[in-house]
């Protein structure tokens, strides 16, 4: 059934003409038997019968030019006497594909007005016998039923089609303008972290050049090799230092250039005094740590501290009245684990499923970045058992 319903979709011509040929084979059984075709030869009203089915074999690559043939057709009815017939069908199905395609308005005005007007020039060119006046205007009313109806369905659905139409077109520039957000949120996002994770190495480097420096200067009693080792050691800290402001300035158009500080991007030590000030601000959360811990890389210091901070602005946001929450903080062997979940209502599908793009903080897209940058996974999700799940895997490697 499926692939006649396929065929049928992709030849609609072949479909049309199959039910022109069975139309006009009715028609040419009606000319056959039938006594009075009016006062012309057969040959003609079997010609006019002819045309009105081409005209439903066409309606669909032509249906302006069809309905002109077919309303020509009719007035050469009118004008040749001959009658009513199965052909005649053929206005019916004009109408109605005229109503229903997308043209002009002038051929949908032109099918309506020809075929409320069909019927009362029938019964003025082919008046019933021993009938009255009201018997008259009673049959005519009767028979403009159909036309009335068929270009009614049509253009009911033409209007429909548009109507669908202008919602898909909708839908698609959102989708277009979301995905554009989507993309400035992570450039946006990139920035911030290539920022953060600049100050945290500075930092370090800056340390490193004051320390050489200071070992410079007390120890006069060792070697020359040893103070010439520690001044190589200041001299490609500065190098360092100076490289990597010149390559990463530019993401530091917010900053003072004037300013010569970096300040050190929180750690993993400092997850319980956030938890704390979350607490304090009216949300209760219950911390753990398991395992062992150890000195981290400061890069996933900082990606474990920035994720458990936004999952608990999230729950905040999102989770409701009433909400609690429950961070872990899990050191494996070769990796550290963090399990962010809350009981409140949860967020919603767009914000784990379509990368986070909630329209406001777009908090998930800057935690899959985080992760991505240190090689780590992220799942978020709803709980089974309702509110907001976040888990994340942070490879590790022993800082030195």
């Amino acid at each position: 059934m499926q692939s006649l319903y396929d065929f049928i979709r992709r030849h609609p011509t072949g479909v049309d003409t199959f039910w022109a040929v069975v139309l006009f084979g009715f028609s040419l059984l009606w000319v056959v038997q039938e006594n009075n075709v009016g006062n012309q030869p057969r040959i003609v009203a079997a010609a006019i019968a002819l045309l009105l089915c081409l005209a439903i074999a066409l309606r669909r690559r032509a249906p302006e030019k069809m309905l002109l043939l077919v309303a020509a057709l009719g007035i050469a009815q009118l004008v040749l006497g001959v009658e009513d017939n199965p052909a005649d069908f053929a206005m019916l199905v004009i109408i109605y594909t005229v109503a229903v395609h997308d043209g002009p308005r002038w051929a949908s005005r032109l099918a309506l007005v020809g075929g409320l007007s069909a019927a009362t020039l029938s019964q003025i060119r082919w008046p019933q016998e021993n009938a009255g006046i009201g018997q008259r205007i009673f049959i005519t009313v009767v028979m403009s039923v159909p036309f009335a109806l068929a270009w009614v369905l049509g253009d009911s659905l033409r209007t429909r089609r548009a109507y669908f139409a202008q919602l898909e077109e909708r839908a698609s520039r959102l989708e277009k303008e979301r995905e554009a957000q989507s993309k400035v949120a992570v450039a946006a996002e990139r920035a911030r972290i290539a920022r953060e994770l600049h100050d945290v190495v500075a930092h370090n480097v800056s340390v490193m050049v004051v320390q050489a420096d200071g070992a410079a200067y007390v120890m006069d009693a060792a070697p020359d090799q040893a103070r010439q080792a520690l001044e190589t050691i200041s001299t490609t800290g500065r190098q360092a230092l100076a490289e990597m402001r010149r390559l990463l300035g530019v993401l530091r158009t917010g900053d003072d250039p004037e300013s010569g500080e970096y300040v050190p991007q929180p750690d993993v030590q400092q997850i319980e005094d956030l938890v704390d000030q979350v607490r304090r601000s009216g949300l209760e959360v219950d911390f753990k740590i398991e395992g062992t811990p150890r000195p981290l890389p400061s890069g996933v210091e900082l990606t474990a501290y920035r994720i458990v901070q936004e999952a608990l602005t999230n729950t905040r946001k999102h989770g409701g009245p009433d909400v609690g929450a429950s961070v872990r903080l899990v050191y494996f062997d070769d990796g550290l684990g963090l399990l962010v979940e809350d009981d409140g209502r949860g967020a919603s599908q767009e914000m784990y499923v379509d990368g986070g793009a909630d329209g406001k903080g777009h908090g998930l897209i800057g935690m899959r970045e985080r992760v991505g940058m240190v090689g780590g996974t992220l799942d978020a999700g709803p709980r089974p058992g309702g509110g907001f799940r976040i888990s994340v895997l942070l490879p590790l490697k022993p800082a030195h």
